[in-house]
């Protein structure tokens, strides 16, 4: 007999090579399988969310596994602490939850939120959030930032910002894109809200390049929106840096909604090739 365990994980991913296990590469899977196996001394097989690249940070990462009821009996209430205690410091596991059986961290999620900071500010980014902010070298025009994002809000085929899987669809459904400044001034930090069910690899990253060109000046606020159209990837959309990259939050239904939701979602990408 199993235990279903949710585990909320945060992690500085300045020093990986992403979330997913490579070979002679030091990962965040990697890492948080080896610590879980070591304190559990159980088979440890991970599923997570979403898989972050190389250099993206989480605050709100989710993942589950399955624990055997003996392990979770004598461990579950001290997991946290004792993993505090083997993982390195850029990973920090901050809550171990048993969960429904039907959970399921990737397929049952509902959306997952991202933040993107960025900062043009004359001096670049504070010394303590240089890891997670992006120093702009020129003026970014919020208003135009903001007027640009809300023309790709929705269904659409994002083919042009994603780097293309064979098989696997674009089409994504955009729920939210906001602009926040955090602080006011020459030393002005902005903040990019973005949510959907699902992202496709490299989306978020390149509709940042895209807006971050817009924002510069280079390109009207309908130039993002009007890439739309494309059924392939833009060649003249750039990949914004990776470390102003957040992954801030999973949600999940409620558990009596659990096993539709994973049913639901298992249908949509088997159909379409995700």
């Amino acid at each position: 007999m199993t235990v279903r365990v949710r585990l909320d994980v945060s992690y500085d991913g300045t020093e990986f090579a992403g979330w997913a296990i490579q070979r002679g590469q030091r990962t965040v899977q990697g890492v948080l399988t080896e610590a879980l196996a070591r304190v559990t001394r159980a088979d440890v097989a991970l599923t997570v969310a979403g898989r972050t690249d190389a250099g993206v940070h989480a605050s709100g990462q989710v993942a589950h596994l399955d624990l055997p009821v003996e392990t979770w009996e004598t461990l579950g209430g001290s997991l946290v602490r004792r993993l505090s205690g083997v993982l390195p410091g850029d990973v920090r596991l901050r809550a171990v939850t048993p969960v429904h059986p039907s959970f399921d961290a990737r397929f049952a999620a509902l959306r997952r939120r991202y933040v993107y900071r960025v900062t043009d500010a004359p001096w670049g980014a504070e010394p303590l959030r240089r890891r997670d902010t992006l120093a702009w070298p020129r003026p970014l025009d919020v208003d135009a930032l903001r007027d640009a994002a809300g023309q790709l809000l929705g269904e659409h085929d994002f083919a042009a910002f994603c780097r293309r899987r064979e098989g696997a669809t674009t089409i994504r459904a955009l729920e939210e894109f906001r602009w926040d400044v955090t602080a006011e001034g020459p030393g002005r930090v902005l903040e990019a809200h973005l949510a959907a069910d699902a992202f496709c690899h490299s989306m978020v990253r390149s509709l940042m390049g895209a807006l971050l060109a817009v924002g510069e000046g280079r390109h009207p606020t309908s130039w993002p929106a009007a890439l739309l159209s494309r059924t392939d990837r833009a060649g003249n959309v750039a990949v914004a840096p990776p470390h102003g990259l957040t992954l801030v939050a999973v949600e999940y239904p409620p558990d009596d909604e659990l096993a539709a939701r994973v049913t639901l979602t298992r249908r949509v990408r088997t159909a379409s090739g995700t």
